[in-house]
């Protein structure tokens, strides 16, 4: 299980949405191995004044959390964080010091969904990669 938040001034992100989802997505079905309907996206719109970003970054900055299911090697991770600085660099134009990705953990035990915890149902997709 995965689920992206994914901040942004409005004014920049809004324009990019669908297809930053879609970068996102495909990162993270080559990365973790999801299916390909699987897709957990929420953007949240704030202000500039509303953002303090960095002064290495533009007012096109973005950040993605990343929360799921722990259980993915170092290597795993890694190789998510690589490929999307890769391809929204290349497809989204977006700088290396515009994106910054942070992956946070749960145990498969603190997760609900399909009326059950995320250790007591089977999923068509494996977290331990």
């Amino acid at each position: 299980m995965s689920q992206v938040k994914i901040y942004g001034v409005r004014e920049h992100l809004l324009p990019i949405r669908d297809q930053l989802s879609e970068v996102v997505h495909s990162c993270v079905v080559d990365a973790l191995q999801f299916p390909q309907n699987k897709r957990a996206h929420r953007f949240f719109y704030l202000d500039k004044e509303d953002f303090f970003m960095p002064a290495t970054a533009s007012e096109r900055y973005v950040i993605l959390e990343f929360i799921m299911m722990e259980g993915r090697t170092v290597e795993t991770r890694k190789k998510l964080i690589h490929l999307l600085y890769e391809r929204i660099a290349e497809q989204l134009g977006l700088a290396v010091t515009d994106l910054e990705i942070c992956i946070l953990e749960s145990p498969a035990h603190n997760w609900g969904f399909r009326g059950s915890t995320g250790d007591e149902i089977k999923l068509n997709y494996n977290v331990t990669i």
